[in-house]
């Protein structure tokens, strides 16, 4: 399946707008290196003249007393995401890879970005820091990162989201410490059961807390099992496709967007990737298309 170049990104020009990065160090899943093949995998079904690549090293890396497993990795490839993201075509959609890959984009976005509000679409909610983090992941503490959370070489680059314009979407499996801080830390919650009877639940909760611009974030993990296979830690009762499309939209037609990613592709086989292609590809055209009467 290929899709034309002014399907996915409204305009003929050959321009990158897909900032393709098959990283998987941030993941603690022995399925990891299936997100190298997952990343490619959406890559390949998209207009190559629309894509730019971030060169991932082959090596796992170092915690550099972070913390952090493979943390020097991260690094590196952490500030190669933000070049390529400032100088693709926006709003850039990152191809991940696993979830960290988000915080490297919003790296190139939130210098001055005070109007910027971050979905995360998730079914884990990425709240650990390394002191709280059971296994070292990277990918476990994004979330906590984008809001300046914890220090380190893994801090957020310039500045922080305020926890207030964020909103946590679909997470349906964390722990005490990541309850206590969602509870204390100003961040809002919808949950699955939320946005399946109203579809506008995010945008509503949004529209008071000084947003303009918004960064959507979309593991892929968010959606029910039954809706796709190809994750490596699925979670049951998650939202149907079309319910995370219809969000999608209800954001769009209020907010301008600056950014977003798909992450979290791990697909078993070949043959299972062309399975849950059709079901991306609807995501990446939520994202894409023009959107008439915006804000």
């Amino acid at each position: 399946m290929f899709l034309a170049t002014e399907d996915v990104t409204g305009q003929n020009e050959d321009m990158s707008r897909f900032v393709v990065v098959p990283q998987w160090q941030g993941s603690a899943s022995s399925r990891a290196m299936a997100l190298i093949d997952g990343a490619e995998a959406i890559a390949g079904d998209l207009p190559s003249t629309a894509c730019s690549r971030v060169d991932v090293p082959l090596e796992a890396g170092e915690a550099i007393g972070t913390g952090v497993h493979r943390a020097s990795s991260l690094m590196r490839i952490r500030t190669s995401i933000s070049e390529a993201v400032a100088a693709a075509d926006p709003p850039a959609i990152v191809v991940g890879g696993d979830a960290t890959v988000t915080v490297g984009a919003l790296d190139a976005l939130t210098s001055g970005g005070a109007d910027i509000a971050v979905v995360w679409f998730s079914a884990h909610a990425a709240l650990h820091s390394p002191e709280t983090s059971r296994d070292g992941s990277f990918e476990g503490m994004a979330l906590r990162a984008v809001t300046g959370g914890f220090g380190g070489g893994l801090a957020f680059a310039r500045g922080r989201i305020d926890p207030a314009r964020i909103v946590l979407a679909g997470a349906r499996e964390y722990d005490d410490a990541e309850a206590e801080l969602l509870e204390s830390g100003g961040m809002t919650s919808v949950s699955v059961d939320e946005l399946t009877s109203r579809p506008t639940a995010i945008a509503e909760a949004l529209a008071p807390r000084g947003a303009e611009r918004l960064f959507l974030h979309i593991s892929l993990d968010v959606l029910d099992p039954s809706e796709i296979g190809g994750v490596s830690s699925s979670v049951p009762f998650g939202l149907a496709s079309q319910t995370l499309i219809d969000a999608i939209s209800a954001l769009r037609a209020r907010f301008e967007l600056v950014g977003a990613t798909i992450s979290g592709f791990a697909p078993s086989t070949p043959a299972a990737a062309v399975d849950d292609m059709g079901t991306i590809l609807r995501l990446v055209s939520a994202l894409t298309k023009s959107q008439q009467g915006t804000r």
